[in-house]
């Protein structure tokens, strides 16, 4: 192999076996100890580590390993099988991603604004019905990948390609699947991402105004003094709750910061998802696929620290 196919290699090897360790990690630490301590996030997050997984060890894996066993790499069976992980694995990744921004979202309302109150994806019959919903579109746009899949004997271009009966076909099919799959999450992407910033500021606002208020009295009386303490005493339940609020501003943040680089990475994504389409293009499949493997790769570790999971806790 030549220098640039080394490069390739290496940066693939890098993104699988990083995003392998990742994900295992976030789907592990997401697991409780049992059935009766399952929550929300912890499904969204178990099933946001199981699609990245796909792609880590379905098509980066293999994709790694061909470099070396040629004969796979050459074959229909191997394109049937990394087309329709990739696809399936990015389709349902972008749903979970989706999910989860609009849960955080629920959860920093309902715990800022109505005291903790429960919102509506904390009801797990809901969102394992929204789940199943995600992987049925999933597999529904992936399943005609391992029919259209076949190998490119064209060295000079990419080893796998697709077949449709036309290039009507292909437009079409390309249009529905970027629309439903990708920008329609996207947008509520944006839109939970939003919402969580703009509810943090007044958050921070409103911290401000009342830290503002007691800088007004610096010399309070014994009876002040007094009657504060029996106060923080009757709102040690209420302290506990400013302490689960942090934790979820937090968590809350991690979200905001994996949407702000998914919204980076998928908007390039589709851009050039939709140039590929109408023009076949090496650089911009290949690009492509680096922009999806690093967002499946340093995704996990984002998360794991924002819910203080990164390292291996004392009760896990």
């Amino acid at each position: 192999m030549e220098a640039p196919d080394w490069i390739e290699l290496l940066m693939r090897a890098f993104f699988c076996f990083t995003g392998i360790i990742g994900n295992s990690w976030l789907g592990l630490r997401s697991l409780p100890k049992s059935g009766s301590q399952l929550r929300t996030g912890d499904v969204l997050f178990v099933n946001l580590a199981v699609s990245n997984l796909i792609t880590n060890c379905l098509v980066d894996l293999p994709e790694t390993a061909a470099h070396f066993a040629k004969s796979w790499l050459t074959s229909k069976e191997y394109c049937s099988v990394t087309q329709f992980s990739h696809e399936i694995s990015e389709t349902s990744s972008i749903f979970s991603t989706m999910f989860i921004s609009m849960y955080w979202h629920q959860k920093l309302v309902g715990s800022i604004s109505r005291g903790g109150a429960p919102v509506q994806m904390d009801d797990l019959r809901l969102v394992r019905v929204l789940l199943a919903g995600s992987w049925i579109v999933s597999t529904a746009f992936s399943l005609p990948h391992i029919f259209i899949a076949e190998h490119n004997a064209n060295e000079s271009s990419e080893v796998c390609k697709e077949c449709f009966a036309s290039p009507v076909a292909k437009q079409t099919f390309d249009g529905v699947y970027l629309t439903l799959a990708n920008v329609v999450p996207i947008i509520g992407i944006t839109y939970a991402t939003v919402q969580i910033v703009l509810t943090l500021l007044r958050s921070q606002k409103r911290l401000k105004d009342l830290s503002g208020n007691g800088t007004n009295s610096q010399h309070p009386s014994v009876d002040q003094k007094l009657q504060a303490e029996r106060s923080t005493e009757e709102r040690s339940p209420q302290l506990r709750s400013n302490q689960s609020s942090s934790s979820q501003v937090r968590a809350a943040k991690s979200v905001v910061a994996v949407a702000t680089i998914f919204i980076f990475c998928w908007f390039i994504h589709l851009v050039l998802r939709i140039y590929s389409s109408f023009r076949n293009s090496i650089l911009a499949v290949k690009l492509t696929n680096f922009i999806g493997a690093s967002y499946v790769c340093f995704v996990p570790y984002v998360y794991l620290h924002g819910m203080k999971k990164l390292n291996c806790g004392k009760n896990w």
